[in-house]
């Protein structure tokens, strides 16, 4: 099987947005049709078809919680600790989440790609401001979400030009609410912002199943944007698993099970409750069918883990990475104490005996 490094897509001065993505097209085609010699790292999966090569990374949504100390990452925290630079060590990519609420400050951007920097395979995806894909979407009431837009998008951009700039951040996913249904409104409203952030490689998740038809694929594709197929709760009209690619980059999110917490409105309940879903191998192998379906359409997959309490999130990324592989897997050693089922696919020996 053959693997190819991730194309460096610099996304520097401003340019015309399809000239941008054409270039970003481009380059992953080339990259994945004709790779050099490389090797296999933990989160980099090699994928071949009939017709092409695919780049594949598996990685979770996030590193920052608190609740991950003593399960992903070690305790003590020792000094100069920082938990992207620990997941690198496992993962070729993570999904930015701290940029839906808040945009990214351009010197954290900055300080992210150098603490990355050890894994050369590792590049970022993040998700837009919520500003864009839940308080100004047609129907929302957010007081005052409409003030500022031009603002809020300049700040946007200061942060993600950062890494595109460094050619570290390789999609932009727009993730809108199931109240977000499609109407003739709602639609205008996608279409207008996919021309908005035309100029970055985009990704849609949406989670109402009325969305999930031909059109919606066909818009997706016009704009050469990528459509998320992701794992949830199929309660009342929700999005269904799928594998469909309508870009040059693919994307699969698995957000967990919890069928009685994810629609919960009652507040005793947690809100990391609604992502405390921990995948068997056998509910994984069926969506490890389709991210090979996805990577025979898209020169490059990117498969985000959202069940992230008690780091969750890393278990099934890791054992998706071996199902995917077939290989073992380097694996952080506080997480294989907590959840014993990864001794079976981790590279080297627990580092102290276990009793069982």
């Amino acid at each position: 099987m053959l693997l190819a490094p991730h194309p460096n897509y610099s996304l520097l001065p401003r340019i015309a947005p399809s000239k941008r993505f054409d270039d970003h097209v481009a380059m992953t085609e080339s990259h994945a049709h004709n790779p050099p010699s490389t090797t296999l790292a933990s989160g980099q999966v090699p994928h071949s078809v009939s017709k092409a090569k695919s780049i594949i990374r598996v990685g979770p949504a996030g590193w920052s919680y608190p609740d991950w100390f003593g399960y992903v990452y070690p305790t003590p925290r020792r000094k100069g600790f920082h938990e992207a630079s620990y997941l690198a060590q496992y993962f070729d990519t993570i999904e930015i989440n701290t940029s839906f609420y808040s945009p990214i400050r351009p010197e954290h951007a900055a300080q992210w790609i150098e603490r990355v920097a050890s894994n050369p395979r590792f590049v970022f995806t993040a998700k837009l401001l919520k500003k864009f894909t839940h308080d100004l979407i047609p129907g929302a009431l957010a007081l005052g979400a409409k003030s500022s837009v031009a603002g809020d998008e300049k700040l946007v951009r200061a942060g993600f030009d950062v890494l595109c700039k460094a050619g570290k951040l390789h999609a932009v996913l727009l993730q809108f609410p199931f109240s977000f249904h499609r109407d003739p409104d709602t639609a205008r409203y996608l279409e207008d912002l996919l021309k908005r952030f035309a100029d970055y490689p985009l990704v849609v998740e949406v989670r109402h199943a009325s969305w999930q038809i031909p059109e919606t694929f066909e818009l997706l594709a016009e704009h050469r944007v990528g459509f998320c197929n992701i794992d949830q709760p199929l309660i009342g009209k929700s999005v269904v698993p799928s594998a469909k690619a309508t870009s040059a980059v693919g994307y699969i999110r698995l957000h967990g099970r919890r069928y009685d917490t994810w629609f919960s409105d009652d507040e005793a309940i947690p809100s990391h409750e609604r992502y405390n879903y921990l995948y068997s191998v056998e509910e994984l192998k069926p969506w490890a069918q389709r991210i090979e379906k996805v990577a025979e359409q898209s020169p490059e997959v990117f498969v985000i883990t959202n069940n992230h309490f008690n780091g969750k999130a890393a278990v099934s990324a890791l054992q998706l990475i071996n199902l995917l592989t077939g290989e073992k897997v380097k694996v952080p050693e506080p997480l294989r104490e907590k959840y014993s089922e990864l001794n079976s696919i981790a590279d080297t020996p627990p580092a102290a005996p276990t009793l069982f």
